[in-house]
């Protein structure tokens, strides 16, 4: 333990400086992904043609290994935070799109008729209806997206993306088992941190009668 506290103080580690990292390297693939998963889920979910390239192809995504999905990107952006932010951003895509685009098909027809005979616009439908119930159901697919980002997130390392993938692959390359658990002990916590954050965000996002059914 001591070992580990002197090496979080040591400034030769730069522990601020990849952790601020660290945090840009999980955050702005997790934000791109909820914007791109969420834009193509709902311009997809009523075409039964578009839905089905768009889920297929996220699957296909899916079944991409992580570091190969690093390693495709290195000869186009060269090594550095750029690729890795990249490869990030894909994995994040499938569950936001997925959930999206389960959850608008999941709106009952019936409420969408009610509020179009109530004179509602399109996108007051999209607003007002539809967007509290998909809401729950976005949320567990970001909570999913962020959590896969913020694990993988420290392969990032092994092309040079900085962050605390730094502490793990330096600890192995020269088996120094403090630094490999500094760098697993940061990423393992704000992973949990993500989880459990977006959870009660989830929770808070379900609609009373929807929590009153599932009880």
């Amino acid at each position: 333990m001591d070992a580990l506290l002197e090496f979080y103080l040591d400034p030769r580690n730069n522990l601020v400086e990849q952790t601020i990292t660290f945090f840009q390297l999980c955050l702005i693939p997790i934000a791109l992904a909820i914007v791109i998963g969420v834009v193509v889920g709902v311009l997809v979910y009523r075409s039964a043609a578009l839905s089905f390239v768009a889920v297929n192809a996220s699957n296909l995504i899916r079944a991409v290994p992580v570091l190969a999905a690093l390693f495709i990107f290195v000869p186009i952006f060269k090594i550095g935070f750029l690729p890795a932010a990249v490869a990030l951003t894909l994995l994040g895509i499938p569950p936001v799109l997925l959930n999206t685009y389960v959850g608008l098909r999941g709106v009952d027809s019936a409420a969408i008729e009610a509020a179009r005979g109530m004179g509602m616009t399109g996108w007051q439908i999209m607003t007002r209806v539809q967007a509290p119930l998909v809401l729950p159901v976005l949320a567990a697919g970001v909570r999913t997206a962020a959590v896969q980002v913020v694990a993988t997130a420290p392969l990032g390392g092994l092309i040079g993306a900085g962050g605390y993938g730094d502490y793990i692959i330096d600890g192995v390359n020269s088996l120094n088992t403090t630094e490999i658990l500094a760098g697993s002990i940061l990423v393992a916590a704000l992973a949990m941190l993500v989880e459990i954050g977006m959870s009660w965000l989830e929770r808070r996002l379900t609609p009373a009668g929807l929590k009153a059914q599932a009880a």
